[in-house]
């Protein structure tokens, strides 16, 4: 063994033993006769003294190792003196006096400190991931995403769930991105798909009685990237048979309220989670993904815009759109410039313009604006109380459909909220989203397509909605949403042939298509397939969330960049045109517009 303890480990009891350590050189420092190395392995920090007195080789070595260096030191436990304790350390209170060392690895200088953490330029963290991933924060994320994995498989398996293994061979059945193609070369011409999820897989367990299963499933999506996406991401993938849609939620809730509350220190601000409805969550938030760590809801002022004298708002709601608006606290203030940037960011966010009042500040609270002309005193004061507005608050206003408005408002209510620090960083807050609309009318392909997955079951109450007007119809949907994120989805299921061939046939599959496509699902649904549902939460969102992390590169060993690329490895690459061969694959030239 070369190392007898880790560096982390060691306290005031081990005070007396010889131990021997091993990790790397985190900081040195030279006092001529004493030299203080803080050695680093994954458990912490280690501060070893080696004193040319009694160590005068260990002391002569330890004058030239440098950071990085990897190096093994054998020595005794001792109690710091009185006045040199680093209370900022678990291990602040002994240090190794040290016998023996003996340099490991001589290491470069890295491109960057890893002993402190400070910005670095992404692209650099990316090409020396290795080196990154050797940062304290980096190694907080992973150990924190260890520990999530690990409760939830422990959590799922004392309550009945049985993990089991579904293929990354599979085949392609597009489920809203591109799949990844892997060609055969048993099969010319043939293409295997690496899974967007196991979503057929696991209802197929549920056809052969499993119940309950879960898996830690790799997916994979070939779509443009954002900070919450990866090309190749983990999700926790569940299903359960004979439940309806609050059972998995329940599930679920109490999951994540015992992940936060055992492995964070973080305030959970929504409990129980509230069960908001697609429809209210749009009109209060603008989004279906909505933030509840702070107020500043959407209020509706149709009734009062519309009896205006502002044109406007009286065209829009003579229309039949909405005229909704928000109050950022203490904002009226705000100068010209910063009243531009509200205006184009509303802009950028579909926006013909952006309609403002501001509440002064007094005891009356007069409200300044360019439009308060064509409103009268009793409008303005409706307007200012409805909103919950106070001296000091700006009001902005959003009209156009409804569509636009909830995303100009939303895209306001989330910057916000930021600039003004209501985000706070240490709470958690989640919300289910239900009720969501079964179809959604694609327009320029004159079908409809589903709002969640081809296998999500309509509300059993609105069954007879798919033969009269789809449109209506609701889907036994639930998402979990989490400080402006959506960080799970999940349906109760079709296990019905003929409504999932009804399904099929409103998105524009005819029956051949879907046989040749599905046919293995619709004959599985013969065979006595039980009511079931699932969920699957994104473990990489989930964790970013728990870590305080603004993007799920931070919690992901080896991510690929926002152009879908890993820097380190070269990757993608070209291939061996013998490879290609063997695969039946040519490459051309794309066409040049």
């Amino acid at each position: 063994m070369l190392k007898t303890h880790q560096c982390g480990e060691l306290r005031l009891e081990h005070a007396g033993q010889q131990v021997t350590l091993a990790g790397w050189v985190h900081r040195w420092r030279d006092h001529a006769g004493l030299v203080f190395l803080d050695l680093r392995d994954r458990s912490g920090i280690m501060q070893l003294k080696v004193d040319q007195a009694s160590a005068p080789q260990a002391h002569a070595l330890a004058r030239d190792v440098r950071s990085e260096w990897v190096i093994q030191a054998t020595g005794t436990v001792v109690a710091r003196p009185a006045g040199m304790v680093n209370p900022d350390l678990p291990t602040g209170e002994v240090e190794l006096e040290v016998s023996a060392l003996t340099v490991l690895n001589r290491a470069k200088t890295p491109p960057f400190y890893i002993n402190k953490d400070e910005n670095v330029d992404e692209t650099l963290r990316m090409r020396y991931r290795y080196l990154d991933l050797r940062r304290p924060s980096m190694q907080r994320n992973l150990i924190l995403r260890h520990n999530v994995i690990r409760f939830i498989r422990n959590y799922l398996s004392d309550r009945g769930f049985i993990e089991i293994e579904t293929p990354i061979l599979f085949k392609t059945t597009p489920e809203g991105a591109r799949d990844y193609l892997v060609p055969s070369r048993i099969h010319p011409g043939k293409f295997f798909a690496l899974p967007q999820s196991p979503q057929q897989l696991k209802q197929l367990l549920m056809v052969a009685g499993y119940e309950r299963y879960f898996q830690i499933a790799r997916c994979f999506r070939d779509e443009d990237q954002r900070g919450d996406r990866q090309p190749e991401f983990t999700q926790l993938d569940l299903e359960m048979s004979f439940v309806e849609r609050e059972d998995v939620m329940n599930l679920i809730e109490d999951m994540m309220i015992r992940i936060v509350e055992e492995l964070t220190d973080l305030e959970l601000v929504t409990r129980p989670f509230p069960r908001l409805s697609h429809d209210e969550v749009l009109r209060r938030f603008g989004t279906d993904k909505p933030d509840l760590r702070y107020g500043m809801e959407i209020v509706d002022l149709s009734d009062i815009a519309g009896a205006s004298g502002f044109r406007v708002f009286a065209d829009t709601v003579a229309a039949g759109n909405p005229v909704r608006a928000i109050a950022a606290p203490g904002c009226a203030s705000y100068s010209r410039k910063q009243m531009d940037e509200l205006a184009a960011l509303a802009q950028s966010a579909g926006a013909k313009g952006l309609a403002w009042m501001a509440v002064e500040p007094g005891e009356e609270g007069p409200v300044r604006s360019p439009i308060a002309k064509y409103f009268s005193a009793e409008q303005l004061q409706a307007i200012v109380e409805r909103v919950g507005a106070a001296p000091g608050d700006l009001i902005l206003f959003a009209a156009d459909t409804a569509p636009v408005v909830c995303a100009v408002l939303d895209t306001l209510r989330r910057t916000l909220a930021s600039r003004l620090g209501l985000a706070d960083p240490k709470k958690i807050a989640f919300c289910w989203i239900i009720d969501f609309p079964l179809f959604e009318w694609n327009a320029d392909e004159q079908r409809w397509d589903p709002s969640h997955h081809l296998f999500t079951a309509p509300m059993w109450e609105d069954v007879a909605l798919l033969d009269t007007d789809p449109g209506k119809a609701r889907g036994q949907q639930y998402d979990l949403a989490c400080n402006g994120y959506e960080i799970a989805g999940g349906s109760i299921r079709i296990h019905d042939r003929a409504i999932q061939e009804k399904i099929f046939g409103l998105i524009g599959l005819d029956v051949e298509d879907a046989k040749q496509r599905f046919g293995h699902m619709l004959e599985a649904f013969e065979y006595g397939t039980p009511p079931h549902g699932g969920i699957a939460p994104g473990i990489d969102r989930l964790v970013m969330l728990l870590a305080g992390e603004p993007n799920i590169r931070e919690v992901i060993a080896f991510p690929k960049t926002q152009q879908a690329a890993d820097l380190m490895a070269g990757a993608p690459s070209e291939v061996d045109p013998q490879q290609l061969a063997e695969l039946h694959i040519c490459i051309v030239d794309s066409p040049r517009g």
